[in-house]
């Protein structure tokens, strides 16, 4: 992290595509990062990041889902427009604090 950058939130979840990991927000980007766990000692430990993305990117946030609620964002990629979908706790709280990142990252 840049020393000006912020965590807002963290949390263990799983993405549909990428898998198990570490979603991170910050106040200027959304990252996730892979995660490495050995049952044997109950270790677990960062990975690589795996999703690097700037909030200027993201283009909507949303959640949905009626039993398996997640939290889900559109945002330009080099490959062009990509969404993501996280399996997070207290996906009402992650919409919001995304929302207001955001919001507060265009009024710098």
């Amino acid at each position: 992290m840049d020393s000006d950058e912020k965590r807002i939130k963290q949390e263990d979840c799983n993405e549909d595509e990428l898998g198990v990991g570490i979603l991170t927000l910050t106040n200027k980007r959304i990252a996730f990062d892979e995660k490495k766990s050995r049952i044997a000692d109950f270790s677990a430990k960062f990975g690589e990041t795996v999703l690097d993305i700037s909030l200027s990117d993201i283009i909507e946030v949303y959640k949905e889902g009626r039993f398996i609620k997640k939290i889900c964002f559109s945002a330009k990629t080099k490959e062009g427009e990509k969404t993501y979908k996280f399996g997070v706790f207290g996906t009402g709280g992650w919409l919001e604090e995304i929302q207001d990142a955001i919001e507060d990252f265009k009024n710098q």
